[in-house]
């Protein structure tokens, strides 16, 4: 074994590691992993660097804007009346039309945006109907999962493991090639959600009531009396903020009420200001000198009538900047004029030291803000707001070219009169040209953070190959199987396949396992087509954890799921699905 090899195993030992604990977001780890093989000299600079410059990396880069315009035309909001309507009828009606809606929207327009929409949508209706937001978030999320898999373009797995077939002198996947396959287990699946997992999903109340009513019992309103140690000091600077860590919302001052408030804000005398304070800290306030504490004040009563300011409920999504630091580090406050109430962060809710605590993606956030600024966060795909479904009026004028011009994307791959590559190209070059979507909307619509965790992935794919390591773990698994079939093969590649998945990313484990299904398929001197749609199955089919795809952490806080819920319902279904797959792909995929 040479020492390059043993150094290649050595950081993908470590890469796995890394994103099993999460010690950093899954791009930078993915980065990391690349550097290393560079430094270690693995991989000279020119193959390193050369994931950002891979067919499937730019081939999504172009697709997240042709999705992003014809997210953005409204075409999908045009169906929002028709599915509220629809799913008010009956908890079955509405568990039906969004799965069905969201599966076929998925298979063509990035899955993350399409949940996304259906987020704020199926709370509207849950208030309505008084059904759990837990009975109807998660069999959301799976339909999304299932509906990507159906066609080329429906996940960046795909995309990968069809670009990673071509690399290898192998023929790429067909638009629709494998959608036959992936329908039959969208069936499979939908079986399930349907008739099994309404019994196995958890009924709790509205989280986003229950955010709100929590945060109630900490609204109140101090007064700035005489001998107060905070009189004529910048907020950042007052005792209020260092060592009872308040949170100050406004402050009432001659009767005006401010809520533009920064760090240098100067408390002054008699200034009413409210506050989200914790019960316990009450007493210490009222045991110093200078603060009165007026009483608790409900946000409906305080805010919710304002037109200026409001509350909103938000989640951070896959792919947001938020999910990089605290509040404080990123001056939240300031930056966008709006001030945190609550967090709530893997099923705990959040109050005091908020301006420490590390955002990550599927935080729900209680914030009070303008509506202005929340459009702005919403339009920089920072969050996606849970408050009441505000729909958007369809643009024409937008939405006909932009379904054209997705049309033509797909039918132009699909009848080979070009790569996907290409084709997707031009779409999304059609998309800035018609005016669909600015230069800028066109930049924030591609989610940098899978770019960049893409181009890191594949150089371990790179490495593995380069270094005979793919080769040496096919001739290791073609060993220690090869007194099996072909079947039970594939049936236990797709078993290692999804629970990688289900540990480290969808696109770690495909560019992990792809190069090693090539070369063993090879070895045993079969096709490799069905194992190449088993790790595309696989590594998108995963439903045990909310981390274990962004649709899923997405559902996680608004769902007010647990983390064994995840594990009791996705688990069943995980496994139905491999029995079923491990029949269905080799029926349509001959070995």
């Amino acid at each position: 074994m040479s020492i390059d090899l043993i150094i290649t195993f050595c950081i993908i030992g470590i890469g796995i590691f890394l994103f099993v604990r999460d010690f950093f977001s899954i791009d930078t780890t993915s980065i990391l992993i690349m550097a290393m093989f560079i430094v270690a000299g693995v991989l000279n600079p020119v193959e390193g660097f050369s994931g950002f410059n891979h067919p499937a990396t730019l081939t999504l880069g172009c697709i997240f804007v042709v999705s992003g315009g014809v997210f953005n035309s409204g075409i999908l909001n045009g169906l929002s009346d028709h599915i509220i309507k629809l799913a008010r009828i009956h908890y079955m009606v509405a568990l039906v039309v969004f799965c069905i809606i969201t599966a076929l929207f998925s298979a063509f327009i990035n899955d993350t945006a399409v949940v996304a929409l259906m987020l704020p949508i199926a709370l509207t209706v849950c208030r309505e109907t008084n059904i759990s937001p837990g009975k109807l978030l998660m069999p959301i999320s799976f339909a999304a999962l299932f509906g990507g898999t159906c066609t080329l373009i429906g996940t960046s797995t795909n995309i990968l493991v069809s670009s990673y077939a071509n690399q290898y002198g192998l023929a790429e996947f067909g638009m629709f090639e494998f959608s036959a396959a992936a329908a039959c287990l969208l069936l499979v699946g939908f079986l399930y959600v349907f008739f099994i997992a309404p019994f196995l999903l958890p009924k709790r109340k509205d989280e986003d009531d229950e955010l709100s009513k929590e945060v109630e019992k900490y609204i109140t309103e101090i007064v700035i009396d005489e001998g107060c140690a905070d009189i004529n000091k910048a907020i950042v600077n007052s005792k209020l903020v260092l060592e009872y860590n308040i949170n100050i919302l406004s402050i009432m001052r001659a009767g005006s009420l401010r809520y533009d408030l920064g760090p240098e804000t100067v408390i002054l005398k008699d200034d009413i200001l409210k506050v989200v304070l914790p019960p316990q800290m009450v007493h210490k306030l009222l045991e110093t000198k200078g603060y009165k504490v007026k009483g608790s004040k409900l946000i409906n009563n305080s805010y919710k009538k304002s037109d200026d300011y409001n509350i909103y409920e938000v989640i951070i999504p896959f792919g947001s900047s938020l999910a990089e630091g605290s509040l404080k580090s990123m001056r939240f406050n300031r930056r966008y004029n709006m001030s945190v109430l609550a967090i709530r962060q893997r099923g705990e809710i959040l109050f005091d030291k908020l301006s420490s605590v590390n955002l990550m993606q599927g935080d729900m956030l209680l914030v009070l803000g303008q509506k202005e600024e929340i459009k702005h966060l919403e339009n920089k795909r920072l969050v996606v707001t849970l408050s009441e479904y505000q729909k958007r009026n369809t643009d024409l004028r937008k939405a006909i070219p932009a379904a054209l011009i997705g049309i033509g994307v797909v039918l132009a791959a699909s009848l080979n009169l070009t790569s996907i590559l290409i084709s997707a190209m031009v779409g999304a070059l059609l998309m800035v040209l018609t005016k669909i979507l600015k230069p800028i909307e066109a930049y924030n619509a591609v989610e940098w953070k899978v770019i960049f965790m893409m181009a890191g992935v594949l150089s371990m794919g790179t490495a593995l190959e380069k270094t005979g390591g793919a080769k040496l773990i096919a001739d290791f698994i073609q060993n220690t199987l090869g007194q099996y079939s072909p079947q039970i093969t594939l049936s236990l590649l797709y078993l290692i396949t999804f629970i990688s998945t289900n540990l480290i990313s969808s696109k770690a484990t495909a560019a992990l396992l792809t190069p090693v299904v090539i070369t063993l398929a090879s070895i045993m001197e079969v096709s490799e087509r069905p194992f190449l749609v088993a790790v595309m199955f696989a590594c998108s089919l995963t439903f045990m954890t909310p981390m274990s795809y962004p649709t899923n952490t997405m559902v996680y806080a608004p769902g007010n799921y647990k983390f064994n819920d995840f594990l009791r319902v996705g688990t069943p279904l995980n496994l139905i699905i491999w029995a079923a797959a491990s029949f269905i792909i080799p029926y349509f995929f001959p070995f």
